[in-house]
């Protein structure tokens, strides 16, 4: 059984990635370009960490069109990257996507690198909104998708230090998509706490 690991080039993915090669499930990474700021440096960094750890090319889907009609901070340099970061359905478009790569390619389910839900600051990191999305998904498709968020029970700080362990480095995670961390966007701030 093979599954679709959601790859944003941030820590979390790549660890995710990592987990699910080390009990040998078979993985289709998969890149959603949703018009995110910083699509550019997350792809390279799925794709240097893809080669490094002997895994399939994340394969790329754009669309982009998406954050440039359903704006928010991260996909809109006019907005404010913290206040507005929220882009409304996005892990929802996200496991959608990946879901019906996932029919079409053989696959059983889709894994994203949701963390604990007590870190959540948005309705799409929920225990219900997994539950739910794998519902309406799964009616949409005509297909039973599952769908897994391993990192489930982890910190940001259980991420951290389990990358270190397994040799995870050089990923990009900074919303704003400069050459250097912004130090202000949220994904930032999480390694700073």
């Amino acid at each position: 059984m093979s599954i679709v690991t959601l790859m944003s080039g941030g820590l979390d993915s790549c660890l995710m990635s990592v987990l699910t090669n080390e009990i040998g499930r078979n993985q289709k990474p998969l890149f959603v370009n949703y018009g995110q700021l910083n699509a550019e440096k997350e792809y390279a960094s799925a794709l240097n960490h893809c080669k490094k750890f002997g895994l399939p090319v994340p394969v790329l889907v754009d669309i982009s069109g998406y954050g440039r009609v359903i704006s928010s901070g991260i996909t809109n340099r006019d907005k404010d990257i913290v206040d507005e970061a929220f882009l409304p359905g996005r892990n929802m478009m996200l496991l959608l996507t990946g879901s019906s790569f996932a029919v079409q390619n053989g696959c059983t389910a889709v894994s994203i690198g949701l963390l604990d839900e007590s870190t959540m600051l948005f309705p799409d990191q929920t225990d219900d909104f997994l539950f739910s999305a794998e519902y309406t998904i799964t009616k949409a498709l005509g297909n039973k998708v599952e769908i897994i968020a391993p990192l489930r029970g982890f910190s940001k700080q259980d991420v951290i230090d389990m990358s270190k362990i397994k040799g995870i480095s050089n990923t990009y995670s900074c919303h704003s998509g400069g050459q250097v961390p912004c130090g202000v966007c949220i994904s930032c701030k999480e390694f700073h706490k």
